[in-house]
């Protein structure tokens, strides 16, 4: 069993999250992909909403890492975070109870793959950031994962179907439709996704989304991708975000 199921819980971005099988654990990287966000909203005013701290979507919520991380560190910041497992939903409302910061978060049983499942979003209002860690993982490389994972990590939120973009075309596809304009999707992926992204991207010259940045992990490895809602926000001039930058970040 790994040793943050034994445990209970776990440190994640400075905050003590509870943590309970099969809820996915949150890696180390998805604190770079925190910290990545962070820097963005706090650098540049066009990813800050009008009360001064933006509204965030997550998608895929688990424990509640990604978001808690944010709002803590955001104190002007609010939070949809959604999940379609009741063990995420449930373990995500514990955590923002267990940190005092449920009044800024709404939590939402979601599955982003149904159809028109979008439109129970829309009364939350227009978002200024989509945030996610999806299931990214090549189905053919499931079988390589450790046992550990494979034996107590719910295998939903690790497999990402054939070449691991199952989700996070889903995500693509729906951003547009609860984005602002020139609202921020960030997503970290697999190493061999900013190219497969890119590609489908330009393959739907329908949806108003550009790759604009890719940054490498530690280990220097392109793992998080900036894509940007194309039309620019009034006050957000055209060039405002940087173009795609491979090198960009650690490593």
């Amino acid at each position: 069993m790994p040793v943050q199921y034994v445990l209970g819980e776990w440190d994640f971005h400075g905050l003590s999250l509870k943590m309970a099988p099969p809820v996915f654990i949150p890696r180390p990287e998805t604190e770079e992909l925190v910290g990545w966000v962070l820097e963005e909203v706090t650098q540049r005013p066009c990813a800050r909403g009008t009360q001064g701290g933006p509204l965030i979507l997550e998608v895929g919520c688990g424990s509640g890492a990604i978001s808690l991380s944010l709002l803590s560190q955001l104190p002007k910041s609010h939070v949809i975070a959604v999940d379609k497992a009741e063990a995420a939903i449930c373990l995500t409302c514990e955590n923002a109870q267990r940190l005092q910061l449920q009044d800024r978060i709404q939590i939402i049983p979601f599955d982003v793959t149904l159809e028109g499942s979008w439109t129970h979003l829309l009364p939350w209002g227009p978002m200024d950031l989509v945030v996610s860690n999806p299931p990214y993982v090549f189905h053919r490389d499931m079988e390589e994962l450790a046992p550990e994972i494979l034996s107590y990590e719910d295998p939903v939120a690790l497999d990402g179907g054939e070449e691991g973009m199952g989700i996070i075309t889903h995500i693509l596809a729906l951003a547009p439709r609860l984005l602002k304009d020139s609202g921020s999707i960030f997503l970290e992926v697999d190493p061999r996704h900013p190219e497969l992204v890119d590609s489908w991207l330009q393959s739907r010259p329908d949806l108003p989304l550009r790759l604009v940045a890719v940054r490498r992990d530690l280990c220097g490895r392109p793992r998080f991708l900036h894509i940007r809602r194309s039309r620019p926000q009034r006050g957000c001039p055209v060039g405002a975000w940087p173009g795609p930058q491979p090198a960009r970040g650690p490593g």
